[in-house]
């Protein structure tokens, strides 16, 4: 797994279909439910002809932690959900990603996000870690 200042990246040895659902049950076994699905090849086809390998952005989100940074900081929906992504990259290798909630909490300076961050944090990691 590589760790970027944004996120954790790791390249599996998985078919993109495999590690999507993979991706998304590990997400499950941690707490998270994925709300939103964007299919970004399917939608750059449709909206500009442009042809993409599979890409995946998922949106996931674990209520406790949610609401309670919801409590903490009235508008830190504007940096929810956590994404996660799934897509093929020009070597044809599957790769899984999600963002580092630590480093997208910076922005927002409020010290009592910083442990709610910490925690989501190190399930991410171990998601990807897993798939």
């Amino acid at each position: 797994m590589r760790h970027t200042d944004y996120g954790f990246t790791k390249t599996v040895k998985l078919n993109y279909d495999e590690a999507l659902n993979k991706t998304t049950e590990k997400l499950k076994e941690k707490g998270f439910g994925v709300l939103t699905e964007i299919d970004v090849r399917d939608t750059m086809k449709k909206k500009l002809n442009a042809d993409l390998k599979p890409y995946k952005i998922l949106g996931a989100c674990n209520p406790p932690f949610a609401l309670e940074a919801i409590k903490a900081e009235e508008q830190i929906g504007l940096m929810l959900p956590c994404n996660v992504i799934v897509y093929v990259n020009d070597k044809n290798d599957t790769v899984v990603a999600a963002v580092d909630p630590v480093a997208s909490m910076m922005a927002v300076k409020n010290k009592n996000l910083s442990g709610i961050a910490i925690s989501v944090r190190n399930l991410l990691k171990e998601v990807i870690e897993e798939v």
